[in-house]
């Protein structure tokens, strides 16, 4: 088992939220599904949560779920470790707006593994680690393609 432990990849997790009771109605199953495939991603848990308008909580695993609301990442579930805990589920749901619902997964980037093996090989460790949001770095590229227009005329 160290063995195995000492080849894992980075580790990482999402809360994706839609509109409603439904998870997407399984339009990203097929993408999660191609990830695996290829083996850049294993998925380690998933957890499906319903906020009712009136606040209430519902917990779902994969095989709670119906068929057509996940395609095939159905078929992952014997393989996943159950990472969260339910306190971390409880946490994570008081992200959700009431009426939404979301879908937590945690997924082992399989394609980092042997750089972070080869990094634990040689002494190092994470110390360090953060995610800059899609959203973030569009506006960063849009800031410098407005600045850069005022940029030119000062330097004329």
């Amino acid at each position: 088992m160290a063995e195995t432990l000492d080849e894992l990849g980075p580790v990482d997790w999402i809360v994706v939220e839609f509109p409603g009771p439904n998870f997407g109605d399984g339009q990203i199953a097929p993408f999660l599904d191609d990830l695996v495939k290829r083996e850049l991603v294993r998925v380690l848990d998933m957890v499906f949560l319903r906020k009712t308008e009136d606040g209430t909580l519902e917990t779902a695993e994969i095989s709670d779920l119906e068929e057509g609301q996940l395609g095939e990442v159905r078929m992952a579930e014997a393989e996943l470790a159950m990472v969260l805990s339910e306190q971390d589920v409880m946490d994570l749901a008081a992200t959700i707006e009431p009426g939404h619902s979301a879908a937590v997964l945690v997924w082992e980037n399989l394609w980092a593994a042997p750089f972070g093996s080869a990094i634990r090989k040689a002494g190092g460790q994470l110390v360090a680690s953060g995610r800059i949001p899609t959203q973030a770095v569009i506006a960063a590229f849009e800031a410098d393609a407005e600045a850069e227009p005022e940029a030119l005329k000062e330097g004329s």
